[in-house]
């Protein structure tokens, strides 16, 4: 079982380090929006890809707040209920596993 155990750690770790840099680009795609940016930029065009399939598909659930984009204050919060109460659940359900549920 112990297998198992460290299977789940790892994947909880690479989920929360993969999250962590989401954030990041979320941060920087809503820091570029305040300007002007060139949309030929390699930059930008990396950081509208990676952030406007979950942008865009928050966009479609939240109400028009007269162009102030709420969306992606909500993916952060989502991010973070995440990496504070999913993957630590994940990791204490592997510490269980790997200890018979002695913990």
């Amino acid at each position: 079982m112990f297998v198992i155990s460290n299977i789940l750690v790892g994947f909880a770790k690479i989920l929360d380090m993969a999250l962590s840099i989401y954030f990041w680009l979320i941060i920087a795609r809503a820091l570029i929006s305040w300007v002007n940016p060139d949309p030929y930029n390699p930059i930008v065009r990396f950081l509208y890809q990676v952030t406007e399939p979950v942008l865009g598909r928050v966009r479609r659930f939240i109400p028009y707040t007269g162009g102030l984009d709420l969306s992606p204050l909500i993916v952060i919060f989502v991010i973070y209920f995440i990496q504070y109460a999913i993957i630590p659940s994940i990791i204490e359900a592997a510490l269980r596993l790997k200890t018979g549920g002695a913990i």
